[in-house]
């Protein structure tokens, strides 16, 4: 394996790789992951320690859903 990130090499983003791709922390990515709030991710294997990984497509899907024309359509 080379030195390539993972998205490069199977199209996955990293924790780290997703936030700067959403323009947020690494951390608030794990806070949205406890409440259930972000974009949807997956585990690479069982256990607590397994690597988690996102699609980007995923991201841009969660992304779009807090899109607005108008401060009349926010909802909570």
């Amino acid at each position: 394996m080379s030195d390539h990130p993972l998205s490069a090499i199977s199209g996955l983003l990293t924790t780290v790789e997703a936030a700067a791709f959403l323009r947020l922390s690494p951390r608030t990515l794990e806070d949205m992951r406890v409440t259930g709030t972000g974009p949807r991710y997956f585990k690479l294997g069982p256990g607590k320690r397994s690597k988690v990984v996102y699609r980007k497509e995923d991201l841009e899907a969660w992304f779009t859903r807090f899109g607005f024309n108008s401060t009349s359509e926010y909802r909570d």
